[in-house]
């Protein structure tokens, strides 16, 4: 960014700093910058973020989104706009929350919405689609020289061993083999890389979870796969290569390994927050309970409350970061 220089007088000397009009409270003496890690970015006069519709050359991405201290990101587009109306109320932000504008409106691949220090984002569905707005948002935090930002995933979720409605916050996410780990295909060659989460973030949002009402939640590992069907053990899909049987004993191993959850995106949003050191957190509904079924038999509106409590959790934690819960 170069020509470019921070201004660096929102910051005071009792550990508060502004930021969009909210003041965020904590020790702010060794500010911790985004970083990527990919030398060749560095040699490159643009970098067009293809799926956001946003470029360094032609946006101003430090004016836009430098304040960024929160992203919360979720697989659908409705809800991640609903989550953005939602955390504008929250926080008490002016103007009408019906009138956010979609930052990518320019393409039809995600939804982005700005409120104050929170970015709402969504991902799409499964680790391919997750993984292209990872890049894209890592690269994009770092070009807006955003520092101490705490990335969120918030969706829903097949719950082991858990009522439906129970909120997991992922201690580790795991393959399906349940290995904390995420295996990548790069240049033919499998490269594995750690999928732990911040274990201060997760505390956090436990003790955020005991401050509220009907918002029942654990700490538990949290399977992702690459499918929605076989690879979570259903019997409902287009094909089905094993028994109920099988699909309990399997069921049944997970959960002995901590799983409480499977969903199909934690490992790769893990890895790849882990490898740039950002802290983050999956924070996901159990819809159902695997042991009884694939497919959510309750009424409409109690899957809305459900989907509800992920969005809930995550902004109690944002308003007590924001100094607005003391």
């Amino acid at each position: 960014m170069s020509g470019w220089k921070w201004n660096d007088s929102s910051r005071s000397c009792n550990g508060t700093e502004k930021i969009s009009g909210l003041s965020v409270h904590g020790n702010f003496q060794n500010k911790q910058y985004v970083q990527v890690k990919n030398p060749y970015l560095e040699t490159m006069e643009e970098d067009i973020l293809y799926h956001f519709s946003l470029s360094t050359k032609t946006h101003n991405l430090p004016e836009m989104f430098g304040d960024i201290k929160f992203v919360c990101v979720g697989g659908s587009t409705n809800r991640m706009k609903a989550f953005a109306q939602f955390i504008h109320q929250e926080l008490k932000q002016p103007g009408n929350p019906e009138d956010l504008r979609d930052i990518c409106e320019g393409t039809d691949r995600y939804c982005m919405y700005k409120v104050g220090p929170v970015l709402s984002i969504s991902h799409g569905m499964g680790v391919p689609s997750i993984s292209i707005m990872l890049h894209e948002l890592i690269k994009l935090l770092h070009h807006a020289q955003c520092r101490d930002v705490i990335l969120f995933r918030l969706g829903t979720s097949g719950g082991v061993g858990l009522a439906p409605g129970t909120v997991v916050i992922t201690d580790k996410a795991v393959d399906y083999s349940f290995r904390p780990q995420f295996e990548q295909v790069v240049l033919g060659k499998v490269i594995t890389r750690s999928t732990e989460l911040d274990e201060g973030v997760a505390s956090e949002l436990l003790q955020c979870s005991s401050e509220l009402q009907n918002v029942p939640t654990v700490i538990g590992n949290t399977m992702c796969t690459h499918d929605f069907y076989e690879g979570q053990g259903r019997l409902d899909g287009a094909l089905c290569s094993f028994s109920q049987e099988e699909k309990l004993e399997y069921l049944r191993n997970a959960y002995d390994a901590g799983v409480r959850n499977i969903e199909m995106e934690s490992t790769v949003f893990a890895a790849m927050c882990r490898v740039c050191g950002l802290k983050a957190a999956v924070v996901c509904v159990a819809l159902l309970h695997r042991f009884e079924g694939g497919q959510s038999t309750a009424p409409h509106d109690v899957l809305v409350d459900y989907q509800q409590r992920p969005q809930v959790l995550v902004s109690h934690f944002i308003k007590k970061r924001l100094g607005q819960i003391i």
